[in-house]
């Protein structure tokens, strides 16, 4: 909210929108709600800890001590479609909006029924009772925006419909998420990126809701880029700097001759000799001519590769080979080098279209993350992040000791990440909890049951919410129903 720049006029934003205010306000709420929060977050130095779930048990419960819920698109494709599966994001767009909905009605009931059998005591009494704020911020998984952006507009506005906080949306290319065959993901161009971001913002504008969007990076990492429309990303896309033939001719033979398809790629890449234009250059260059190609490259932040290449041949008297065709994958996508200065240009030309920012980072690199999150604030002072942990960070191989994992929640609040998450905690902690209890079950029945679960809920103050607690399941609520329509007053003064 403190940097948003509409890429549009006011009046085009009212020709797009409806003749009355349809728009639920819960969305609105929600959102500055949220921002509220990460701006107390932001002033303290503290951040708020999260995890991912689809589940509105689980929600409930999460509101005993987290101030947001995540709803991960990941989890919504094991657990909410038809035929579950990797991440992939090929589940249908509306997936998530729809559990974001059930969730977001689930928290409505838990406050409705938990208001009113507060109101049934006496002021005096209500001190005792249970006063959980069960209306958590819902933060939801966009991913790519699953398709053109038409579809981008009506997932939006299915998120806003939900009453969804915040949304975010990344730069990965539509089914090409993960892998393609043994390679990695795939980046869109950096104006795709902000094409996405501004159709969403558009949609926000259109409804005239204050929810939130979350930029989200997913290029760290990634090995290829779709296309090479847009000259900001030229800098770093690779090429092949030794005359070997096309990639795509290579694995072809591979695949007649029954070859691995692997293997033959990494012969492919060894003898390619791949780089990004200007480490071809800097390799053919003297050092006064790479110095003088670089001032001049310098003197704009942008450069296509053609200008790269005429500026070359004025500074550098080398034939430089460099050929970004070759490498092409069988997909058609470029090769792609990630570097931390890649994923910084992207979040700075996004961070005026949305609220937050989150570069997600597949290994703990406390160098790359500390650089990421200090060079975009270097640009936006005040930026808010978020942070995603993985189930698979090694952090110990990647140089971390116990003391600095214990404190990393920590030491990223302090550079400006307010909201972190751990996105699968369902498939990992859910997974674990009910193998532990099967196991139990099946082996004392319910024995083991009244020891492990029924005993320590019925005798913890208040009692563990639960079908015998009448406050909890809606007991209460519903006799206040009935008590309302016989037209009794049910609340104490």
């Amino acid at each position: 909210m403190l940097f948003l720049k509409s890429p549009y006029e006011a009046r085009t934003i009212a020709a797009l929108r409806n003749t009355i205010d349809a728009t639920p306000p819960a969305s609105s709420a929600q959102a500055l709600k949220l921002w509220d929060q990460l701006q107390e977050h932001n002033k303290n130095g503290t951040t708020e800890l999260t995890f991912g779930t689809t589940n509105p048990t689980v929600v409930s419960q999460m509101a005993k001590n987290s101030q947001t819920v995540y709803v991960s698109g990941a989890l919504c494709g094991f657990s909410e479609v038809a035929i579950p599966g990797m991440d992939h994001a090929d589940y249908p767009w509306d997936t998530v909006p729809k559990v974001v909905a059930k969730i977001f009605k689930s928290q409505l009931w838990h406050d409705q029924r938990q208001k009113q059998f507060r109101l049934q005591h006496a002021p005096a009494d209500r001190a005792e009772l249970e006063n959980w704020d069960y209306m958590a911020p819902i933060v939801a998984d966009g991913d790519m925006g699953f398709g053109s952006l038409t579809t981008t507009m009506k997932m939006t506005k299915e998120f806003v419909d939900a009453g969804v906080a915040m949304i975010h949306i990344d730069d990965l290319a539509i089914g090409m998420k993960k892998f393609t065959v043994g390679q990695g993901r795939t980046v869109v161009p950096t104006s795709e990126y902000l094409d996405r971001l501004r159709t969403i913002r558009m949609q926000f504008d259109i409804m005239g809701s204050e929810t939130l969007l979350l930029c989200r990076c997913d290029t760290d990492h990634a090995e290829f880029i779709t296309s090479v429309i847009d000259p900001r990303d030229h800098e770093y896309v690779l090429g092949a700097t030794s005359k070997v033939e096309p990639l795509q001719d290579c694995l072809s033979k591979a695949q007649t001759a029954g070859r691995k398809l692997n293997v033959a790629r990494d012969e492919w890449i060894k003898h390619a000799g791949l780089a990004t234009f200007d480490e071809a250059a800097k390799a053919v260059a003297t050092e006064s001519e790479y110095s003088a190609y670089a001032a001049e490259i310098a003197q704009e932040q942008f450069r296509s590769l053609p200008a790269r290449r005429e500026i070359a041949s004025k500074t550098i008297k080398r034939e430089i080979i460099f050929d970004w065709e070759l490498p092409r994958s069988t997909m058609g996508q470029y090769m792609f080098r990630p570097t931390v200065r890649a994923i910084i240009d992207r979040a700075v030309a996004a961070a005026p279209l949305g609220d937050v920012t989150w570069a997600r980072m597949d290994s703990p690199d406390w160098d790359d993350i500390v650089e990421f999150h200090t060079g975009v604030r270097k640009i936006y002072p005040q930026r808010l992040f978020a942070f995603g942990y993985t189930g698979s960070h090694d952090y110990s191989a990647a140089g971390f000791t116990p003391e600095q994992v214990k404190t990393l929640h920590i030491d990223l609040a302090k550079m400006g990440v307010v909201w972190q998450v751990q996105p699968i905690w369902s498939l990992q902690g859910l997974h674990q909890a009910t193998e532990k209890f099967s196991k139990m079950w099946t082996e004392e029945a319910i024995s083991g049951y009244i020891r492990d679960v029924q005993k320590p809920a019925l005798e913890k103050k208040p009692v563990v919410d639960g079908f015998e607690k009448l406050s909890w399941c809606g007991g209460h609520l519903a006799d206040a129903f009935f008590s309302a329509v016989a037209g009794e007053n049910i609340v104490q003064e």
